[in-house]
């Protein structure tokens, strides 16, 4: 994005203890709002041209100085321009940040997916089950071959997702997976679960998802024929669990009752 305006100055600040050498001060301006700090550099405050905003005289100290200043210029307009053609939002505060290196960790997508999975797996019979854990492991791995396949990358920062990668990876799972349009919708959702919980975190400020719309294809329920319900009553399973959800589903089909698994307890194994 373009700024409204941008500043970049350097001035002099008076020491708290009595001296004339003051502290070479740098200020950059965004839409108004002023951010500054010191350089860390020191300068006789008679050698000093505030209207060119540098050091006076031939002296090599001087020369110093004012490469110095020439080389922080063209290091903070090259954070500008990044941040713009990035599509980054531009602000006093986040150049500052940039330029006294005070950013926070880049974070990557599959790194996050994978610390989700792992407290998910520690917290197995505590609210998760194995088969949802499964769900997110295969989401992460498609994920993995898509950045790998699309990107020729191991990994990306959230920063790098857009809603064309998310149109992109709904692409792959469709034609490269070969997965239907309601399989390839749940693994966006488990990956949408991640983004979510990143922008919590905030590691990252635009949710990419804000504009994906993805449509369910309603399927034709086909019923059972009387030879494939027999086949199903006589079936034995061998756990105790699915010979119970087994007798609960040929009950319903009987009897026209439904919703009997919320009332029916179900022991686990």
């Amino acid at each position: 994005m373009l700024e409204s305006s941008f500043g970049l100055g350097f001035f002099l600040k008076r020491p708290k203890i009595e001296s004339k050498e003051w502290i070479v001060y740098f200020r950059i301006t965004v839409d108004g709002i002023r951010k500054e700090s010191s350089t860390k550099r020191k300068w006789d405050n008679t050698r000093w041209d505030q209207r060119f905003e540098r050091a006076v005289g031939s002296k090599e100290d001087a020369k110093s100085l004012n490469f110095f200043l020439d080389s922080l210029t063209l290091k903070i307009n090259e954070i500008k321009t990044e941040m713009m053609y990035s599509g980054k939002t531009i602000t006093a505060e986040k150049i500052m940040d940039e330029v006294l290196g005070r950013t926070a960790p880049k974070i990557k997508v599959l790194e996050e997916f994978q610390k989700h999975n792992d407290e998910m797996e520690a917290l197995l019979g505590k609210g998760y089950a194995k088969g949802t854990l499964d769900r997110f492991t295969i989401t992460k791995n498609h994920l993995t071959a898509f950045i790998k396949f699309k990107l020729k990358k191991h990994d990306l920062e959230f920063a790098d997702l857009n809603l064309e990668f998310v149109k992109d990876f709904e692409f792959y799972l469709g034609t490269v997976r070969d997965c239907s349009n309601n399989t390839t919708l749940k693994y966006i959702a488990n990956f949408k679960k991640i983004v979510i919980r990143a922008i919590d975190k905030e590691l990252i400020t635009k949710d990419p998802f804000k504009n994906f719309k993805g449509r369910k294809t309603k399927l034709v329920k086909k019923t059972l024929t009387a030879q494939e319900l027999y086949e199903l009553e006589s079936h034995y399973f061998t756990t105790d669990r699915l010979n119970v959800v087994r007798d609960v589903f040929v009950f319903q089909c009987y009897t026209g009752l439904t919703g009997l698994h919320r009332c029916i307890p179900i022991k686990k194994d």
